[in-house]
């Protein structure tokens, strides 16, 4: 199945660590035998409410195919990991 994260990076973290973390969540994907299609890094953008206190992040959308007991774990990882403020992940069309 063809799938899509879009997940907010808090603005605050160097491009290092942000670059960092959005190739931890593509090395996810390929260990639980996906295949990545596309990220695209949509840049810092204005919240449409505060998160942590926070009024912008960084966008990112990650387009991949995997099975769907790897949803479940990327989620999980995505929910536990510090600097992500917020995930989604849906089905692609």
């Amino acid at each position: 199945m063809k799938y899509e994260m879009l997940y907010l990076i808090d603005s605050a973290v160097a491009d290092e660590a942000r670059d960092a973390l959005i190739a931890k969540f593509e090395d996810i994907v390929k260990n639980l035998g996906g295949t990545v299609l596309s990220t695209d890094k949509w840049g810092v953008r204005k919240l449409a409410y505060p998160i942590q206190y926070k009024n912008d992040a960084f966008y990112v959308l990650m387009t991949f195919e995997a099975e769907g007991s790897a949803i479940k774990e990327l989620d999980r990882i995505a929910g536990i990991t510090e600097n992500v403020m917020r995930r989604m992940i849906t089905k692609a069309i």
